[in-house]
């Protein structure tokens, strides 16, 4: 199996290169190389396949350039990681398309750990922060069991392929499935029904 490629983006040298140095030596990680910017992570991204991308930063920040990234690389995943647990943070990286907001004072392999499931596309979210904007969530009430059933294998990670083998229905049924549930939970894509189903302890 090969190797995550992992690009650290943080306008501390220290900071970045010491994440890198600690995701280096992580079973399955490949530190492909490290960003002082925004704009920088823009270029180097190419080939990475998880981006580990801070918040705030000088010239483009971490929103603006994940938001870049979403468009330049789709097949990338961005995850902020970041000393800023503020839900403004949060709320602008998700809509911006990052997978995943987590704190700094993750544990190396904890972090090695989530990038191997934000790679799978299972999205990753601080505890912390999860707390606080689960009290703001819609009620899964509702939805119907089978859109239950449906969010829930969003949140671990299937295609919709993955999803119509598993329920034994089309792909197209899927897709209308998955916009009735952004739909009534006010969500607006993937990324944030597989945090929402998480929130609320689906999986």
């Amino acid at each position: 199996m090969n190797p995550i490629r992992v690009l650290v983006v943080d306008d501390q040298e220290l900071v970045r290169e010491g994440i890198a140095s600690l995701l280096s030596i992580q079973p399955g990680i490949e530190v492909i190389g490290t960003a002082a910017d925004g704009a920088e992570a823009v270029t180097a991204a190419a080939s990475a396949d998880v981006v580990l991308m801070d918040v705030r930063m000088p010239g483009m920040d971490g929103v603006a350039a994940t938001a870049e990234l979403r468009r330049r690389v789709p097949s990338c995943k961005v995850v902020m990681l970041t000393t800023f647990d503020d839900d403004e943070y949060v709320v602008q990286a998700l809509r911006a398309g990052a997978i995943g907001y987590l704190l700094k004072n993750l544990p190396a392999a904890d972090l090695a750990a989530a990038i191997r499931l934000v790679c799978s596309g299972v999205a990753q979210l601080d505890s912390t922060i999860t707390r606080r904007l689960a009290t703001a969530l819609p009620d899964p009430a509702s939805l119907t069991p089978r859109e239950t059933d449906v969010l829930r294998l969003i949140a671990a990670g299937a295609t919709n392929k993955e999803i119509a083998t598993r329920l034994y229905l089309s792909e197209g049924t899927i897709k209308n499935h998955i916009s009735r549930i952004l739909q009534r939970l006010d969500l607006r894509d993937r990324t944030q029904a597989a945090l929402y189903a998480k929130d609320q302890g689906l999986l």
